[in-house]
């Protein structure tokens, strides 16, 4: 190697400063609306290539937002970059020319530039010149080279070439040879410029003189420094073999397609030589100068001189190939001759289509207008001709388009209104065709996901809901469950329950009913009672998550129902005092007399409500019966000597429910001879409210009575123990008892005994109190007064007088009673009775309290 190639590379920058300075600033050629730049080769990282944000008129303090980039096929080296800062274009890591490029020519960088909001694309060429970095270099650092003693002068020996990756001045320019009396060197130029020595004999050779001669080749590049490289030949001289080979032709071309399969014939190459023997036997071989790629891709049958196909030919690397065949005999002091073979390669459409998704804007908003551009498509075949060109277009059904915005680029853009709901995503297929014969294509998919906007308001599983609630319910306790969808997604489908504000009864509606707003499930927050409320409704909200919220409403209709949780109530005939009610029956009352009805209402509906009776207990069950339905109770038969004059009865009350509620009433039913003019316990009335404890029949009777104990109180105190004595055995056979009327020796009436009637001292329940009277000479004789007393005759201020014996004859008849007004007091409830379910006319009175607060009569004489 010459000095040039062992200089280190420590010189690379002052070289390619040197480059810089001579050929000036990176040039920009405007060429079919792109950008073009040259920079030299091997320089260092970060050494300035272009200003882009200035020759693109973009503004650089928005290259980094606009996301300001070079687009590059995947796997590819990234020489270059943009400085998002300044919108300088620098080097990124070192071009080596010889690398990048491996076919001499124009050496371009092809740059695909990217800008966003809006999608912009830029095209830029930046052409990597060529420094001198490269010596030439021989193959082998020594020749042999045989030559014949008895070469004619003239005689030209060609000799290996030197390689030199770098182009044009920066390779090889010329050789020289080391100054000898016997060759010179001619240097001969071929097709492609390259250059090759060729040594030309000037002297007649002797062997007996001189057997071998040396020389020295060197080989110089053009570039600045110069550059050589250098290879010693030896020259042998050898006896004479007067005849070489020679070719049918200098030069030989053929076309071969690019998919021929190795094994195929290329050429059958043929060379004579006039001599015999060996040294006429010729072989086939490269010669020393053949590039290692054509080693690589043919093969030289030595004896035939067949040239054969090795390897792959790909017409997109190299579309001609240069073979050099020498031939040789096998004689002494053999001489090679050479011939050139053009292969011209056939282009094949054997290259489908690259589609390259450049840049993709996914997912896409659902309202998105038409003409969105959704991605960035570049497509590519690296055939020739018809074969290269490509159409693309995208597959049916689909709401995009493909538009190009210049030679195989395209853009993929909307072309209607998107619906997530309908279709949540998209696999757009996308088919790129070219024009050969059979045509290739390649398909794409791209997958387009559509974003969700919320454009879709909650809808209820059903248009109202009804709800039954069993009243007396748990508090807190789960009554129904609504249910919205929503057809949007994420956060715009997630629902929240709520309900509205609203009044029940004049109670705000939370105080009965709550959600939980996240499963719609309602909850009783307090116990409901049929009686008090039956039916009510609310108004549900389902509303998203979504910006702006939609909501929807749902009319929630809650209906009470009915629990068996109140007991009958009987309103008639209603105990006084804590007593038995008792009722007054005539003996002569035939079958069927109606006694009395018992009522009752039950604040329940329906079967709850409706009522029957049934008599539960009797002293005799053959003689009353109750209707079952309307609670009347009436004589089965007539009564017998022997039934007995008290009848106890209790009569039940029961309702329709499971289970069935009851009350009972007890009655006291008295058989008499005849009927005195009294109230019975199952009567309704009241006494008018201005009749009050201090009448005139009181008065009369406190004036009567003391008159007549003054009068005859001497007589009382002498004959009381006779006269008692003569009453008891006057008495044993009427029918004053029971209870038999005592009279009370030795007691004295009081003055003011009957001031009043209220009794301080109650007697039993079913019975009834006589008290004597004795009256002075002169006066009635002596009463026994039975007493009557009602429910209420606690409350009342007076008594009811029954003579223990028949009445007499000179008795006057008893004064005029007055027959007593009726006035209802209705004792309130909790609960109203239900009106559902009524008894018939009969059997409704009302829950009342009678009060006796006035009884008006003269006469000298009461009959309870």
């Amino acid at each position: 190697m010459g000095a040039g190639a062992g200089s280190g590379r420590g010189q690379l920058f002052l070289r390619s400063l040197l480059f810089l300075l001579l050929a000036g600033p990176p040039a920009r050629h405007p060429a079919r609306g792109q950008l073009r730049y040259a920079v030299p080769e091997e320089l260092e990282h970060g050494a300035f290539v272009a200003n882009l944000g200035e020759d693109l008129g973009l503004d650089v303090s928005t290259l980094s937002a606009r996301r300001f980039r070079i687009v590059s096929r995947a796997g590819a080296r990234q020489h270059l970059e943009v400085n998002l800062e300044n919108g300088i274009l620098f080097v990124n890591e070192r071009i080596d020319r010889e690398e990048v490029c491996e076919a001499g020519g124009t050496c371009l960088l092809h740059l695909q530039l990217l800008v966003e909001s809006p999608l912009e694309l830029y095209r830029v060429e930046v052409e990597v010149l060529d420094i001198n970095d490269h010596a030439p270099t021989f193959p082998w650092q020594e020749y042999v080279l045989e030559v014949a003693e008895s070469a004619v002068l003239g005689a030209r020996f060609p000799l290996e070439s030197a390689q030199d990756p770098d182009v044009g001045t920066n390779s090889v320019h010329t050789y020289r040879l080391s100054p000898n009396g016997f060759f010179s060197l001619e240097v001969q130029t071929r097709s492609d410029a390259s250059k090759f020595a060729e040594l030309v004999l000037e002297r007649a050779l002797d062997r007996e003189q001189q057997r071998v001669h040396r020389v020295l080749l060197t080989a110089l590049d053009g570039g600045v420094p110069e550059r050589s490289g250098t290879a010693h030949i030896l020259v042998t001289v050898l006896d004479a073999n007067d005849n070489v080979p020679a070719f049918d032709q200098p030069s030989y071309g053929v076309s071969l397609p690019e998919d021929a399969p190795a094994g195929t014939l290329v050429i059958q190459l043929n060379a004579t030589d006039l001599d015999e023997g060996p040294n006429g036997e010729i072989e086939y071989s490269f010669s020393g100068h053949a590039p290692p790629r054509v080693r690589e891709l043919f093969h030289v049958e030595p004896r035939s001189g067949q040239v054969l196909l090795k390897g792959r030919l790909d017409y997109e690397r190299a579309s001609l190939h240069e073979l050099y065949v020498q031939a040789k005999d096998r004689g002494p002091s053999a001489v090679a001759v050479h011939c050139r073979v053009l292969v011209h390669l056939l282009d094949v459409n054997d290259n489908a289509p690259e589609v390259t998704l450049t840049s993709v804007s996914t997912p896409v908003l659902e309202d998105a207008p038409p003409g969105t551009v959704i991605a960035v498509i570049s497509v590519l075949d690296r055939d020739s001709g018809d074969n290269g060109r490509v159409s693309c277009e995208v597959g049916p059904n689909v709401p995009f388009e493909l538009r190009s915005s210049f030679r195989n680029y395209y853009t993929l853009v909307t072309t209607q209104a998107l619906d997530r709901e309908l279709v949540p995503e998209y696999n757009v297929s996308i088919t790129a065709r070219d024009m050969g014969s059979p045509a290739l294509l390649t398909r794409s998919t791209l997958t387009v996901p559509v974003s969700d906007v919320n454009d879709n308001a909650p809808r209820f599983l059903q248009p109202s809901y009804s709800v039954y609630v069993m009243e007396n319910n748990a508090p807190g306790a789960s009554i129904c469950s609504v249910s919205a969808l929503d057809p949007d997604c994420q956060q715009n489908a997630y629902l929240s329950y709520s309900i509205a504000d609203g009044h029940i009864h004049g109670m705000p509606v939370g105080t009965y009913v709550s959600i939980n707003s996240d499963s719609g499930h309602m909850y009783a927050l307090r116990s409901l009672d049929y009686e008090q409320i039956r039916s009510f409704q609310i108004q549900v909200q389902a509303q998203d998550a979504g910006f702006p919220p939609l909501s929807a409403n749902v009319t929630v209709h809650i209906f009470v129902l009915d629990q068996n949780d109140n007991a009958p109530v009987i309103v008639s005939p209603m105990p006084r005092n804590g007593s038995v009610a008792t009722e007054l029956v005539p003996r002569s009352a035939r079958p069927g007399y109606l006694v009395g009805t018992v009522s009752a209402v039950d604040a329940d509906a329906g079967l709850n409500s409706r009522l029957s009776y049934q008599l539960l207990q009797a002293t005799d069950f053959t003689l009353f019966s109750v209707a079952p339905d309307t609670g009347e109770l009436r004589t089965l038969r007539s009564f017998l000597e022997q039934d007995a004059s008290r009848q106890q009865l209790v009569v039940q009350v029961r309702d329709g429910g499971q289970p069935a509620l009851s009350a009972t009433v007890s009655l006291l039913l008295s058989v008499v001879e005849t009927m005195p003019q009294t109230l019975s316990d199952f009567s309704e009335f009241s006494l008018p409210p201005e009749v009050s404890s201090s009448s005139p029949l009181t008065l009369y009777l406190l004036v009567s009575l003391g008159s007549i104990s003054f009068t005859f109180l001497l007589a009382i105190l002498i004959l009381t123990a006779i006269r008692c004595r003569g009453e008891r055995r006057s008495r044993q056979g009427d029918s004053c008892s029971p209870p038999r009327c005592h009279c009370c020796p030795g007691s004295r009436p009081s003055p003011d005994g009957l001031k009043t009637s209220n009794l301080t001292a109650q007697p039993p329940a079913g019975t009834t109190a006589a008290t004597c009277l004795d009256v002075p000479a002169g006066g009635p004789p002596g009463y026994c007064y039975k007493v009557c007393l009602g429910p209420e005759s606690a409350q009342s201020d007076f008594m009811f007088l029954k003579p223990c014996s028949p009445p007499r004859n000179n008795e006057k008849d008893p004064g005029k009673r007055s027959r007593p007004e009726q006035h209802l007091q209705v004792s309130k409830e909790a609960k109203q009775p239900n009106t559902d379910w009524l008894p018939p006319g009969t059997q409704r009175p009302a829950l009342k309290r009678y009060q006796i607060q006035h009884w008006g009569s003269t006469g000298s004489r009461w009959k309870g």
